[in-house]
């Protein structure tokens, strides 16, 4: 596709030339294969519309596990976009690893490490560029000095969203001991204001994507049964399990070895913010980090001494649906970022321009031509060296004053 996006020109004093950068796209074949299990209409389309945005053509690799998304997408797409163009490829592991033998200019991965590492390796063999975009543990730290109920309130809705099937759900809650026996309290209040006493019943709770998942969850809720303060039911004839909190959880246990991706929250026991920290340091970077405290001087500090995808202090989830921020993890909750106008620079490449408006050397560009006379030398070493802060003001102030003396000059030649 011929499409370039174009930041506004520029022209460099030293040699009269004019530059500007120039986003160009990727190549006529981008795929992004989403293995995901959350929102997989959202997350697929989004992407498509940064790919046609920034004139690319695209393969969509939809989730296998969001069967009947995927199946909407392949029969809804080619009715609206040519699909010379944009094609839906639907399929499993092996359509996967097909298409993964191909050479694309840009891979965008949503979903799990382990395959984020296949993804990576088939990519190397083209160095081909990639986005990968990959969840993790996301924790929740509670200080002593918050709002309580307000903590409690914000947590249970972001944890039981999609019944905590989304990639920066909170994964675990790190909250002081001064309040940790309230925020449980608190916790399970307004899960059960949410979903009611049977969420089973509620017509806005979710389900689990499928029975391997459903299993995965049941077998780590069964290993921290003797943990279990709230919750704890489950069906597997239709995939539900309930909202689930664990008490006294360490970081040994089974819960905490890995992304829960699912309605259970494990309470960690700290003292403090210099205990979280140290916690959170000791496992992989988070794709996202929620720090509810009523110290500013916290803020600094988290940002400062942890590293995450994303950092939010007093609220979740919100981070996603913010144009204006780059959405993305760092080590292995993913690489590079997307959303906005972050996703036009993800799927396109700065091109370098440069402009000469004259078909013949000026005098600057003769400078670099030899033969290199003591004076050339003198000049280029004058216009590539780096002044000072109070050079360049000298210069500056050298050339208002003859700016000023040209345009009294003009003046008198006007009036005389």
């Amino acid at each position: 596709m011929d499409l370039a996006i174009t930041q506004p020109s520029t022209r460099w004093l030293v040699n009269s030339l004019w530059q500007r950068g120039v986003h160009s796209p990727r190549s006529l074949r981008v795929v992004f294969d989403h293995w995901c299990l959350e929102l997989p209409i959202m997350l697929t389309l989004m992407v498509l519309v940064g790919a046609i945005a920034t004139g690319n053509a695209a393969i969509i690799k939809p989730s296998e596990l969001a069967l009947a998304t995927a199946e909407l997408l392949e029969r809804i797409l080619p009715k609206y976009l040519d699909e010379d163009c944009y094609r839906i490829v639907n399929g499993g592991a092996e359509v996967a690893q097909t298409l993964l033998k191909q050479r694309f200019d840009h891979i965008l991965y949503t979903g799990s490490q382990h395959v984020a590492k296949i993804v990576l390796r088939a990519a190397a063999e083209h160095l081909t560029p990639v986005t990968l975009e990959l969840g993790g543990k996301s924790p929740v730290f509670v200080d002593n000095t918050v709002n309580v109920g307000v903590s409690a309130k914000r947590v249970a809705w972001a944890k039981l969203m999609n019944c905590g099937q989304t990639c920066i759900a909170p994964d675990y809650v790190l909250c002081h001991a001064d309040v940790k026996e309230k925020f449980i309290e608190e916790v399970k209040k307004y899960m059960t204001q949410f979903y009611g006493e049977n969420p089973k019943e509620h017509e806005d709770y979710g389900r689990i994507i499928n029975e391997r998942h459903f299993d995965r969850l049941n077998k780590l809720m069964e290993s921290q049964k003797k943990n279990i303060v709230h919750g704890g039911k489950s069906d597997r004839t239709e995939k539900f399990i309930e909202p689930t909190v664990f008490d006294d959880i360490t970081f040994s246990d089974p819960i905490m070895k890995e992304e829960i991706f699912g309605p259970l929250l494990p309470i960690v026991s700290v003292q403090g913010a210099d205990e979280a920290i140290k916690l959170i340091n000791s496992g992989e970077k988070p794709l996202a980090l929620y720090v509810f405290t009523g110290d500013k001087r916290l803020h600094e500090r988290f940002m400062k001494e942890t590293s995450s995808g994303s950092l939010m202090f007093n609220e979740l989830l919100i981070q996603a649906t913010v144009p204006a921020l780059p959405f993305g993890g760092v080590g292995h909750s993913g690489m590079g970022s997307y959303h906005g106008n972050f996703t036009l620079e993800a799927l396109s490449h700065k091109k370098a321009c440069i402009i000469d408006p004259r078909p013949v050397p000026s005098g600057c560009n003769g400078n670099s031509l030899p033969p290199f006379s003591k004076t050339k030398k003198n000049i280029t070493s004058m216009l590539t060296k780096v002044y000072s802060k109070s050079e360049r003001r000298f210069f500056y102030g050298i050339k208002i004053i003859i700016v000023v003396a040209l345009m009294a000059v003009a003046l008198k030649l006007v009036l005389a």
